[in-house]
């Protein structure tokens, strides 16, 4: 029997899930699957690092049920969200025969979940897929909504689909495994959901922090909590026509700073989106809009979790400010050329700003740089 701590419903109508949150839901996956999909064969997309620790799981689970599975390993890395590894993926459903109501696993962090679900969005017209996030950003954010996509060498993500999983199982154990800057990266994404609108729940993780990194079961109700959190988000905008924006706090920065480092490890997304965050919430204060000692404050937290906060703690030399708005410039918000960031009145009111004037982002990234 799984030992299932939280499980977050995401109502959406038809095509409504649960993300089922707990120890060990790799080692009993075969059985979860078997029972919710009967009958079905599954294709398992996922990385090189990720075949290494677990897969061995799941294949193992997966076979003591008796379920038919086929397994595609990919490169790791935000490099691998690519159209060349894209086509490698709907190719090799197809070629193992996998039919339209049959199922793709995502197995892996964010970039794995975004690429499978995006390939299974369009291979055979549309197949369904299920989420195993073993990362801690893919559990609290990416795993959960339905984006999906890849990259393109104008920017992040701007090529992909709505595709929302049947079912999402977040196995805490797997965090166990990751390398410290890789769960740190994570942590980023945990920090945004109490920036955006839930100032207690920031205050909660400044007084939990520890027991997160740790394991403890702060660490489980986390996780639930901002699942909870996009849940709802996107059951009002599924389509990120609205509110749904807020959840790309920082990632307006966070997305150009990725694209100027080459999408490598000398920047983590959840590193970008650190940065950003503060970016976010200085250039707010630069424009009147939120007190300077929240940047202080969000800053430090970031800073105890091991995060970068500023563009001096990027490794190598930045392009010009030139280029990192020729990047901002092609950001998924951009409507009718406009600049639109999430802009934020302090900590826990977050708000979108459209026609955000493009000279004062510039100026501003003129000072990060020099300070």
């Amino acid at each position: 029997m799984a030992d299932i701590s939280h499980t977050v419903h995401v109502a959406l109508g038809e095509r409504a899930y649960d993300i089922l949150i707990g120890p060990n839901l790799i080692d009993d996956a075969g059985a979860i699957l078997a029972e919710k999909f009967p009958g079905r064969r599954f294709g398992i997309v996922t990385d090189t690092d990720v075949a290494k620790a677990q897969l061995p799981r799941l294949v193992a689970s997966l076979e003591f049920s008796g379920l038919t599975y086929s397994t595609i390993t990919l490169p790791s890395g935000e490099s691998t969200k690519s159209w060349e590894h894209l086509q490698t993926v709907v190719e090799g459903l197809l070629a193992a025969k996998l039919e339209r109501n049959d199922l793709v696993i995502a197995l892996g962090g964010g970039v794995i979940g975004d690429l499978a679900g995006f390939a299974a969005s369009i291979t055979r017209r549309g197949m369904d897929f299920v989420q195993i996030p073993t990362s801690l950003l893919a559990q609290v954010d990416s795993s959960v909504g339905g984006k999906t996509g890849i990259n393109s060498p104008h920017g992040k993500n701007l090529v992909g689909a709505f595709h929302q999983p049947k079912l999402v199982l977040a196995d805490l154990s797997a965090l166990d495994t990751l390398p410290a800057r890789q769960f740190a990266a994570g942590y980023a994404e945990v920090v945004k959901y109490g920036l955006i609108d839930d100032p207690d729940f920031f205050e909660w993780l400044e007084a939990n922090h520890a027991e997160i990194f740790a394991g403890g079961p702060a660490r489980g109700e986390a996780i639930a909590r901002c699942c909870a959190h996009k849940a709802r988000v996107v059951i009002e905008d599924e389509k990120e026509i609205g509110v749904r924006a807020l959840l790309n706090l920082g990632h307006t920065f966070g997305h150009a700073l990725e694209k100027d480092t080459g999408y490598s490890d000398r920047l983590l997304h959840g590193e970008g989106v650190s940065i950003g965050m503060v970016l976010a919430h200085t250039f707010s204060n630069r424009l009147g809009l939120a007190p300077g000692q929240d940047s202080g404050r969000i800053a430090a937290h970031l800073r105890k979790s091991g995060l970068p906060t500023t563009l001096a703690d990027i490794p190598g030399t930045l392009g010009s400010t030139e280029t990192l708005m020729a990047a901002i410039a092609q950001d998924k918000k951009v409507s009718r050329g406009a600049l639109t960031f999430i802009l934020t009145r302090g900590i826990g009111q977050a708000f979108i700003e459209k026609n955000v004037d493009p000279a004062k982002v510039s100026a501003f990234l003129e000072e990060m740089r020099g300070a």
